[in-house]
């Protein structure tokens, strides 16, 4: 069946290797080689470019992936659809998410949602702003969390507005300001968030034609706190991912205030499979408890 051979290349297309791909299939290299062998006769191309690093996709083959992902993916919906005919839920879905979203909302969620829906996995792939756009709009995951506006187009749902709040140590001078302007921080070192929040603090000094005195770039949240405590400098941060900050830090709004808008995205909402349609209403809700909880 071409459908099974699809799914061959794709195990083959994520590891980059024959073996490793048949491994992880239980099936044999030879099978693994002439499923694709077969299929490349089948379409009179060749799909893979295979050279001492191992194999990836053709510049024909790239050109035709999408197509069969397309068809994978519509065969697992109408396979989930079909489930649900006979009363059941099963699938697969799979979400794009970053750091701050991972500890503050992740766990309870999905903890909630598997119990409810047992049969459904759920396949996390963590990364930042942009990777997780380039993951739903290439069909690699089936939706995710976004920071808004959206660059690649697709189609949001919103969620909320996480207040960015300056952080320093529990003893800083304006640790007992109630908000924390540009004139406050202009002349102290600063430790930038890399690759994420960097883009929503760059926005704010931007917004007041300012420069931070960036004295260091970190990619972790908890490595930024962490230099902040010891007096390193000061930082601003998203209001959820100090949900989980430790203690000898203070966090106050900044003025004029900003914040983030975290959404849901996805490609087409209305063409999501079921499993991943019962996943977004799933957090949807839960995020909507959680947050009037607060």
């Amino acid at each position: 069946m071409t459908l099974a051979k699809y799914e061959i290349l794709g195990k083959v297309v994520e590891t980059g290797n024959l073996t490793k791909a048949a491994e992880q299939l239980s099936l044999t290299q030879s099978a693994v080689s002439r499923a694709i062998i077969s299929l490349e006769q089948e379409l009179g191309i060749q799909i893979l470019a295979r050279g001492r690093s191992g194999v990836r996709l053709s510049h024909d083959g790239e050109r035709l992936w999408g197509y069969m992902k397309e068809m994978l993916q519509l065969h697992e919906n109408m396979l989930q659809e079909a489930d649900q005919i006979k009363g059941l839920m099963r699938g697969t879905v799979t979400i794009g998410t970053f750091t701050s979203v991972s500890i503050h909302w992740l766990p309870d969620i999905l903890h909630r949602f598997q119990q409810k829906y047992p049969q459904i996995e759920i396949r996390l792939l963590d990364g930042h702003y942009h990777d997780i756009e380039r993951w739903i709009a290439d069909g690699t995951a089936d939706f995710g969390f976004v920071n808004l506006p959206s660059s690649h187009g697709l189609e949001t749902r919103m969620l909320i507005q996480d207040r960015m709040m300056c952080v320093m140590p529990a003893d800083h001078k304006h640790s007992v300001k109630s908000t924390i302007s540009l004139e406050d921080i202009a002349d102290e070192p600063f430790i930038m968030p890399a690759k994420g929040c960097d883009t929503d603090v760059r926005a704010w000094f931007d917004g007041q034609a300012a420069v931070p005195h960036v004295r260091f770039e970190l990619e972790d949240d908890h490595a930024i706190m962490a230099m902040v405590r010891c007096g390193l400098g000061v930082s601003i941060l998203p209001e959820t991912i100090l949900a989980s900050a430790p203690s000898g830090l203070v966090a106050r709004p900044l003025g004029p205030e900003a914040s983030r808008a975290i959404a849901l995205a996805a490609v087409s909402f209305k063409k999501c499979s079921p499993a991943a349609a019962r996943a977004i209403s799933s957090i949807v809700e839960l995020i909507g408890l959680k947050e009037s909880n607060s």
